[in-house]
């Protein structure tokens, strides 16, 4: 697998205009390999410009993008790009909107086919992505305008992970959609993490879905990383957390409130199930 790192990047919009803006500020980040790493801010952090220089749709003002230690820029030529983005795959916001095939296999085909692959490497590739999503065979003869939007969510991802990429970016891969399913797609992209060893690397806005999903989070504020670490060291900092107005889970904020009242529950308590199995061994 492959090692991500940002080093001393800034990334300014604009730059020499009246209208520039400094999106990101300095910034150095090492992301864990085969670990799923969530990037939390509001809107305007920089996480969003963070994740397009991941994989080269963005080059930085300043600062180097490191993929196993190497500079993405420093020999710049459009194969290196091309096969940087078969290696770090990025899903952006609504994808959805990008279909374009008549079928949803053809549309999780065509990034396999533009690899170069074998027909039969290219149904098996398009079987993996599709099961890990949550796609039946029968939805995959389907028009993209037959589906739901989120099926049609599902299987712009799974023309992503078809790729197989070493490192899989996605920036706010539920938003707009129903808790259920939110859960199915987080769900799907962590199991792909696990089976094939790839890094994950989710941009959200929900505290719940990082407590639920992530192992590290990194917490992005005016354009600058503020807290970065496992999931429950930077749910340690409760106090910086709510200084840049994010907060712990809600379940969180529930089992201190039930600590207090004299409750024996763990320290760290981030998701509803953490929590019901903290609640049944109280009981007990």
């Amino acid at each position: 697998m492959a090692t991500l790192k940002l080093e001393n990047v800034s990334y300014t919009y604009g730059k020499g205009t009246p209208f520039e803006i400094k999106a990101l500020d300095d910034v150095t980040l090492a992301v864990r390999e085969g670990s799923v790493t969530g990037i939390i801010g509001h809107t305007g952090s920089g996480k969003s410009t963070m994740v397009q220089l991941f994989n080269g749709l963005e080059r930085p003002s300043a600062g180097r993008v490191l993929l196993d230690g190497e500079d993405i820029w420093e020999k710049k030529n459009k194969k290196k790009l091309r096969d940087l983005r078969f290696r770090v795959g990025l899903v952006m916001q609504y994808p959805e909107y990008q279909l374009f095939e008549e079928t949803i296999a053809a549309d999780i085909a065509f990034g396999p086919k533009n690899m170069g692959l074998d027909e039969q490497e290219i149904k098996v590739r398009v079987a993996e992505a599709a099961r890990f999503v949550g796609l039946t065979p029968d939805v995959l003869a389907k028009s993209p305008f037959d589906l739901s939007g989120g099926q049609r969510r599902r299987a712009a991802i799974a023309g992503v992970l078809a790729m197989r990429p070493e490192i899989l970016v996605l920036d706010e891969p539920a938003a707009g959609l129903d808790p259920r399913g939110r859960d199915a797609i987080l769900e799907g992209i962590r199991n792909y993490g696990r089976e094939t060893g790839a890094t994950v690397i989710i941009v959200s806005h929900s505290m719940e879905d990082m407590a639920a999903y992530c192992d590290d989070i990194v917490v992005m504020a005016h354009a600058r990383v503020v807290l970065a670490g496992t999931r429950d060291e930077v749910f340690a900092h409760a106090d910086t957390l709510s200084e840049v107005g994010l907060d712990v889970p809600q379940i969180t904020h529930l089992a201190e409130m039930l600590k207090s009242a004299g409750a024996c529950l763990p320290a760290s308590v981030y998701t509803v199930e953490a929590a019901v199995a903290a609640l049944t061994e109280l009981l007990r």
